[in-house]
């Protein structure tokens, strides 16, 4: 009874909160618990996830069937061609701090819904185009903006809605990538062969705009305002200027904060981007050139485009093979990501030789083990960043990744395309796509302790960083299998690391 009476005191007594109090904020969880944890709310975000890497990565990876239309169109080179979904590709990563820093100053229900509206308008206008530049501005700048904005926001608030089970969720969502790519490539035939390139693009405007909704379902947490200005004192606006100005360099100063450039100087950093660059160069050239090849090598346009599909189907099963594995902590994580960036490697190598043999059977198997390994290398690609830099230093040093490694994304494909044009024939071009994985691979051979099966130390904190910091370091993602990290650490950061390479 007292309990009761000291309780209804506590709420009688609580002070009012006046309107504007508190304003909502993405990707963190409420001071009052807001954001049920592993409920059935958390799985509807699932769901919105799947909708939202379907028609970004899922449609980004099947855009090669319009590949041969485009050249034939605009009679345009193949290396000009290429330059759309690299465009695309870039600016998507290039701008994923973006979109981080918007949803910190604004929410992410907003980001997503505007990055949803972008994405479809992109294309809209794609299907309007009367000149390839138009392509790059509309397929590549504008569209390729919307997707920066909507894939890392969903995986965030996909992530606060869970403990227990966030890989799993993560997971779930993640599969819309590979299942869209096992049914776009031949979907997207069927609309060329009806609908042209323009109805189709315009069709694709229109499914983007599923992003929309799915942005829409994301319920904001609620934290509290910054306190106002005393009676009589002037607000800060940074440095005068009108509000406008004051909200940009706040924009600003958001997105330096969350990159990490002092890591321009860290050389184990410096080493695992150059071999993640090396990867993204390589990574899309299938995607883009594929179908195109197996058409040249004489197989029908739905043949062609099965091989796609088989691979996206594999893709699939890669990603949860290589969680499955990696869970078991047998080896090293850097040591696995090597053995499937080289697998990735041979096979994209051995792709174009089975057309060379005139077998359609080595193509699709060799598609099917490509599409495995690289579903099985998105999974593990970043989750070693933090064992490298520290936890403290992982949030910026992940944008920082993503915006060099948009350097392979947006060079990748073009110098296919250029190889293309010299030779005559793709075959050069996937080769060369090949040995990017394999250098890559031989890159990560040369980082510290590579050869030692227990790992590196902990990664030395930076200036001014607390203990806090040295434990969380000791995580130890890319250490010992004991370690026991991947049942922690390693699978918050491990769902990040799909937001890049996916």
């Amino acid at each position: 009874m007292i309990r009761k009476t000291a309780m209804a005191t506590a709420r009688v007594e609580q002070p009012a909160r006046s309107p504007g109090a508190e304003r909502a904020t993405p990707g963190a969880l409420a001071q009052d618990g807001a954001l049920a944890q592993d409920g059935a709310r958390g799985w509807v975000m699932v769901g919105a996830l799947f909708v939202c890497s379907t028609l970004v990565f899922g449609l980004i990876r099947s855009l090669g069937a319009f590949f041969v239309e485009f050249v034939q169109y605009f009679q345009e080179s193949a290396q000009a061609i290429s330059w759309i979904t690299s465009i695309g590709v870039a600016t998507q990563q290039l701008c994923s701090p973006l979109g981080t820093a918007l949803c910190n100053a604004y929410d992410a229900q907003r980001v997503v819904m505007a990055g949803g509206f972008l994405a479809s308008l992109g294309l809209i206008l794609a299907s309007q185009a009367r000149s390839l530049p138009h392509l790059y501005l509309t397929m590549g700048l504008t569209s390729g903006l919307g997707w920066s904005l909507v894939f890392t926001p969903m995986v965030a608030t996909v992530m606060a809605h869970f403990t227990r089970r966030r890989t799993l969720a993560l997971g779930v969502g993640f599969t819309g990538v590979g299942v869209s790519s096992f049914v776009f490539a031949p979907l997207f035939q069927y609309m060329l062969d009806n609908f042209g390139w323009r109805g189709s693009l315009l069709i694709l405007g229109g499914l983007s705009l599923n992003i929309v909704p799915c942005g829409a379902l994301i319920r904001p947490t609620r934290k509290k305002a910054p306190p106002r200005p005393k009676a009589g004192g002037k607000a800060d606006n940074g440095g005068g200027g009108g509000g406008g100005a004051s909200a940009f360099r706040s924009l600003l100063r958001r997105v330096y904060r969350y990159l990490e450039l002092s890591l321009l100087a860290h050389g184990p950093f410096l080493t695992y981007t150059l071999a993640i660059t090396f990867f993204n160069a390589g990574y899309f050239v299938p995607y883009v050139h594929l179908v195109a090849h197996g058409r040249q090598a004489g197989y029908s346009e739905y043949r062609a485009a099965f091989v796609m599909s088989a691979t996206g189907a594999a893709d699939i099963v890669g990603r949860v093979a290589a969680g499955w594995l990696t869970d078991l902590g047998r080896a090293r994580l850097v040591h696995m990501l090597t053995g499937w960036t080289g697998l990735t490697g041979v096979f994209i190598v051995l792709m174009p030789l089975a057309s060379v043999a005139g077998s359609y059977g080595l193509l699709l198997g060799f598609g099917l083990g490509y599409g495995f390994c690289a579903g099985a290398l998105t999974s593990l690609v970043f989750a070693g960043v933090p064992e490298i830099v520290g936890m403290g230093r992982m949030v910026g040093a992940l944008g920082l990744l993503s915006m060099l490694e948009s350097v392979g994304g947006l060079l990748g494909p073009p110098l296919s395309g250029y190889l293309r044009d010299r030779t005559g024939s793709y075959i050069t071009s996937l080769v060369a796509a090949g040995c990017c994985f394999l250098l890559g691979s031989l890159i990560l051979t040369t980082l510290p302790h590579y050869f030692s099966w227990t790992g590196p130390p902990p990664p030395r904190p930076p200036d001014g960083d607390g203990q806090e910091e040295r434990q969380d370091a000791g995580a130890g993602l890319l250490g010992s299998p004991a370690s026991g990290s991947t049942n922690g650490t390693a699978s918050k950061d491990s769902d990040h690391s799909q937001t890049c390479l996916a």
